[in-house]
């Protein structure tokens, strides 16, 4: 999914969720929809074309939505990374540093990303996403230190509202067996079941 505009809303009642994503393809024709249960049975509506029909249809999903809308993010000009990251895509690459983020909702999660990776020259080594995070979001940027550092900085320097962000951290020198645990998988469960 390479578009121009991406936006994601974050519901906490699925049957809300539901009713909204329906409403947002009613109201603007949008290229790409994916909408799903994640944990702790929340909503999610990813939705991607152009600027102007994404912003539109997001609209309508916080009008429908109302108060069960519990996050969002709208970004015009997403970073190719960014869904790369979200789509799955992982770039398990040694460098200097790793850089994390921790967000109490998905959306934080994916605005931290993109904001990072647009402010500095890391790249993003993966995007997680509420399932196995109890719906917490988690980013992964590596590089040298300071740019690791800086799009840390930037990214937390996005979230909005008090209560989203969880936890920063900068590990420079991180000790290769970390690494490795890094770029096999960063969920235990998979990590178990693959050396079993």
């Amino acid at each position: 999914m390479v578009e121009p505009a991406l936006a994601l809303l974050e519901f906490s009642s699925i049957a809300a969720g539901i009713q909204a994503a329906d409403a947002m393809v009613k109201r603007a024709p949008i290229d790409v929809i994916r909408a799903g249960t994640v944990q702790p049975g929340k909503y999610l509506v990813l939705i991607g074309g152009a600027v102007a029909d994404v912003e539109e249809s997001l609209a309508a999903g916080r009008e429908v939505g109302g108060a069960a809308a519990v996050d969002f993010v709208y970004l015009p000009q997403v970073h190719p990374e960014v869904v790369e990251a979200i789509g799955g895509g992982r770039v398990p690459e040694i460098t200097d540093a790793l850089g994390i983020v921790e967000t109490t909702t998905v959306a934080a999660a994916i605005h931290a990303a993109d904001a990072g990776v647009k402010g500095a020259e890391v790249r993003l080594v993966e995007v997680r996403l509420a399932d196995g995070l109890g719906g917490k979001g988690i980013v992964l940027f590596s590089g040298l230190v300071a740019d690791v550092e800086a799009a840390v900085e930037i990214g937390v320097g996005v979230l909005e509202r008090s209560g989203l962000l969880v936890r920063q951290v900068v590990i420079p020198q991180l000790h290769p067996e970390m690494w490795k645990n890094v770029a096999d998988a960063t969920r235990f469960r998979a990590r178990v079941i693959d050396q079993l």
